[in-house]
């Protein structure tokens, strides 16, 4: 029976290029997927959009190219990534000009359009979309319209297939979900159709156990991290996957990690509301039955997934300007380190009263006791060696913001004794976000693929 084997290369914007070396060199992959998006990463890549129009793509996709197209042209696999984000067109670019860098011809790079709506959002309504958000049901309100970043539908992986059929040896788009990078090779190495629900949501689990890099190889792994070995050098998770959807998760000899029920399971859960209806626009897919065998040292063989009907609308996620934050943080040392943090807050908070500063936020957080667990946290018993404290205001202003920092450097003298001053925080700009459903019909008839040879 046919097999493909498909890498994880990156689990966001900013991973370790290490473990997609690995793949490349040691894997034997026929594919090397990347998933270097979240809505985070969105937000980052319109602030970068917003200083330079050529941007907008992830800037480190200069740095895996450089690494792994020589890999391609020698091993002959190839590459999916959504990098592109809100410029494909621009990382399209970076790629062809690394190519020739190199000295790489014979390389076909497609760009997959369409996911970007922002300027078609007063058309779209027209045709009855009001873009209600998915958790408040409130539509689109045009104050929030008018302060829109970013806005782009979350596509599958079918324009990625079509890619691949046009002779493409690299794969890059914009908002695709994280499992279309990983399901695209499936679909066309093995003429999936568009309603093989049990294959198609066999082919999203396996990209989901591998779109977040280490995650699956004992990577942020919560159920038994003493047990891995070589984290300095940890590999990235490989599916080899049969023409009926079943597939086993491995990874290189060569590096440290490690694969188990264990590491499976915990990642399997890892996002998933709802395990027997996490939906995508390729498949809605149930993993209530699924089996995991064990069955040979950092090898786990996955079967009994199932699938239904895919949903009739797509995600759109909006990114909005929404204010300034500005933050400041400060440490004291023993003896009496929280006593004198707690005492800084409230010196902070009488002089912003005193000078009557408003803003629309405030908050205050002690790193070291509650910045993580919040009102779950237990007060610190006995001495603590040092306490950092960290206070946050938002406000519509940047220059309001600004001001913020400037209550801290006098607390050095006229405070608690001890305080160590990290320094300015930037302010920068908040970016609210604001999620909806839209008719897959609107915007799949306006995706495209363009490649381009080297």
């Amino acid at each position: 029976m046919k097999s493909i084997r498909v890498g994880a290369a990156q689990g966001f914007y900013g991973d370790s290029v290490d473990g997609a070396i690995a793949n490349a060199k040691y894997g034997n992959v026929d594919y090397l997927a990347f998933d270097a998006l979240a809505e985070l990463t969105m937000a980052i890549l319109a602030k970068d959009k917003d200083k330079n129009p050529d941007m907008g793509y992830t800037r480190d996709l200069y740095l895996f190219m450089k690494a792994l197209l020589p890999y391609v042209k020698k091993k002959r696999f190839k590459i999916l990534t959504n990098a592109g984000g809100l410029n494909p067109k621009g990382a399209q670019a970076i790629v062809l000009q690394m190519a020739k860098e190199l000295g790489i011809t014979d390389l076909k790079v497609a760009v997959v359009t369409g996911d970007n709506i922002l300027s078609d959002i007063d058309p779209l309504k027209e045709k009855g979309v009001f873009f209600q958000d998915v958790e408040t049901k409130r539509p689109l309100a045009k104050n929030i319209q008018e302060r829109l970043l970013f806005a782009n539908a979350y596509l599958g992986a079918q324009p990625l297939v079509e890619a691949l059929r046009q002779g493409a040896d690299i794969v890059i788009s914009g908002r695709t979900t994280d499992t279309a990078q990983f399901l695209a090779p499936l679909i066309y190495e093995f003429g999936w159709l568009e309603d093989e629900w049990d294959r198609l949501a066999s082919g999203v689990f396996m990209g989901h156990l591998l779109e977040c890099s280490a995650q699956s190889t004992g990577g942020n792994f919560i159920g038994g991290w003493q047990e891995v070995e070589g984290y300095e050098t940890i590999g990235y998770p490989i599916a080899e996957v049969n023409e009926i959807g079943e597939f086993v998760i491995s990874k290189v000899e060569e590096c440290g990690g490690i694969v188990n029920k264990k590491t499976i399971k915990e990642q399997m859960l890892y996002e998933i509301h709802d395990p027997a209806a996490y939906v995508t626009p390729d498949v809605v897919m149930d993993v209530t039955n699924v089996q995991l065998e064990e069955i040979a040292p950092h090898k786990v063989k996955v079967t009994g997934v199932k699938g239904k009907e895919k949903p009739a609308d797509l995600k759109v996620v909006m990114g909005y300007a929404d204010g300034f934050l500005g933050q400041v943080l400060i440490g004291y040392c023993w003896p009496d380190a929280f006593e004198k943090a707690k005492l800084a807050e409230q010196i902070i908070y009488r002089q912003m009263e005193r000078k009557k500063l408003e803003f629309d936020e405030i908050r205050a957080d002690y790193v070291g006791y509650n910045s993580l667990h919040g009102p779950l946290s237990h007060e610190p018993e006995g001495e603590l060696n040092e306490i950092y404290l960290r206070m946050a205001v938002k406000s519509e202003s940047k220059q309001k913001a600004d001001s913020f920092f400037r209550l801290f450097p006098p607390l050095g003298l006229n405070g608690p004794p001890s305080m160590s001053y990290i320094g300015n925080i930037p302010t920068r700009q908040q970016i609210g976000m604001w999620s909806s459903l839209i008719p897959r019909t609107l915007v799949e008839e306006r995706v495209t693929v363009e490649v381009k040879e080297v």
